[in-house]
C-alpha cells in the first residue's frame, strides 16, 4: 500500500483556481519530490495532506486514512515542516523540544529523552542551552525538523526546508534527510530547487500552474530532452565551415558565432571514435569537445517554455 495518495485534488482561492486535479502516490519508504517554481501549488497540495487545509473536491490519504474524515489519526503519524522555521525564538533549543513533546503529549520523560536524542541527531547540542534568537538560519532548520520529529512520526513533510540556507546548510540538510528514509520514514518533499529533487528523490512529480506536467523518477523525466549531447568547437570559422558542410550538415544545433557544433551521443563511444578519427583525416581542428547530459532543468524548460529559475523569479515579481 502507498503511504501516501492524492486523487484529482482541486483548490481554489475566490476566483483562484490554485490546484487543478492533483494525483500522485508515494511509496513507503521513499521521497517523492513535488517540483514547481513559487506559485505552483506545492504548499497548498502539502497543508491539504497535513489536515491544515480542505480540498474543494478529490480525496488523498496518508496511510489509508482519509484526509478530511479521519483528520485526528492523520495529525498522530505525520510531522511537518513548513517554510519558515516555527520555533519560539526566547527558549533554547533543548527547552523548544521539550516544549513540542509535551505538546505531543509524550510524558515528561519521554520528552526530554527524545530531546537530547533529536539533539544529538542534528548536531545542536553545543548550542542546546542558547536562545534560538542566536542561532543561524541553518540551525533554525535543522531545529524545526527535530521538533516535526519528536513523535517518531513515519510520515514526515518538508516544505521547501533549504530554501535560503547557503550551500554548506543545504549539504547538510540533505544529510539528514537521507538518513530519515534509511531509518524507515517516508518524505513528501516540495522544492523549487532541481539540483535538490535530482539528489534526494526516488520520485518526481513537477506541477505548474496547478497540474501536474510529468511524473517520473529524475532519469525519466531526463529521457524526456533526449540524450546526451557531444559538443565539438573548432579552432577556426574555415572548420567550423567544413566541418559543419561534410560532416554535420544536419545537426540541430550548431552556432557559427561560437564556432560550436552540437550532436545527440547515441553512438556512445564508439561513434566518438569515429567523429574524431573523421575529423583528424579531413584535417578539421578541433579546439574543444564536451559531453552535456540532460538536467532536471532542461525537462522544465522543455515541458513549460522557460528555466525553472526564470519561473521562481516571475513569480516573485507578482
Amino acid at each position: 500500500m502507498n503511504a501516501i495518495t492524492a486523487t484529482d485534488i482541486h483548490k481554489s482561492f475566490g476566483t483562484l483556481s490554485v490546484l487543478e486535479g492533483i494525483t500522485f502516490e508515494a511509496e513507503r519508504g521513499s521521497i517523492l519530490a513535488i517540483l514547481g517554481p513559487n506559485g505552483a501549488g506545492k504548499t497548498t497540495m502539502v497543508r491539504i495532506l497535513s489536515t491544515l487545509l480542505q480540498a474543494d473536491s478529490g480525496t488523498a490519504t496518508i496511510e489509508g486514512f482519509d484526509v478530511h474524515d479521519q483528520a485526528d489519526d492523520v495529525r498522530h503519524i505525520i510531522g511537518l515542516t513548513g517554510q519558515y522555521a516555527a520555533v519560539d525564538e526566547f527558549l533554547t533549543g533543548r527547552e523548544n523540544l521539550r516544549m513540542i513533546g509535551r505538546l505531543y503529549h509524550l510524558s515528561k520523560k519521554d520528552s526530554w529523552r527524545r530531546a537530547e536524542e533529536l539533539l544529538e541527531q542534528f548536531d545542536l547540542v553545543k548550542a542546546a542551552d542558547r536562545a534560538t534568537k542566536t542561532y543561524s538560519g541553518g540551525m533554525r532548520r535543522r531545529l524545526d525538523l527535530a521538533a516535526s520529529l519528536i513523535a517518531s512520526p513515519p510520515i514526515v513533510f518538508l516544505d521547501e526546508p533549504t530554501t535560503g540556507l547557503d550551500p554548506r546548510s543545504r549539504l547538510a540538510m540533505w544529510d539528514i534527510i537521507k538518513k530519515l528514509v534509511a531509518d524507515g520514514s517516508t518524505i513528501l518533499l516540495t522544492t523549487q530547487y532541481l539540483e535538490e529533487a535530482d539528489q534526494l528523490a526516488d520520485k518526481i512529480i513537477v506541477i505548474d500552474g496547478g497540474k501536474v506536467i510529468a511524473k517520473g523518477t529524475a532519469d525519466e523525466l531526463k529521457e524526456k530532452v533526449g540524450k546526451e549531447q557531444l559538443e565539438f568547437t573548432f579552432e577556426t570559422d574555415k572548420d567550423y565551415k567544413k566541418a559543419h558542410d561534410t560532416l554535420f550538415s544536419d545537426a540541430p544545433k550548431a552556432d557559427a558565432k561560437r564556432r560550436s557544433i552540437s550532436i545527440a551521443n547515441d553512438g556512445g563511444v564508439r561513434k566518438l571514435k569515429d567523429l574524431l578519427q573523421q575529423m583528424e583525416e579531413a584535417k578539421i581542428k578541433v579546439e574543444g569537445l564536451s559531453l552535456h547530459k540532460p538536467t532536471l532543468d532542461d525537462v522544465f524548460l522543455k515541458l513549460t517554455g522557460h528555466a525553472a529559475a526564470d519561473a521562481a523569479q516571475d513569480e516573485e515579481e507578482k
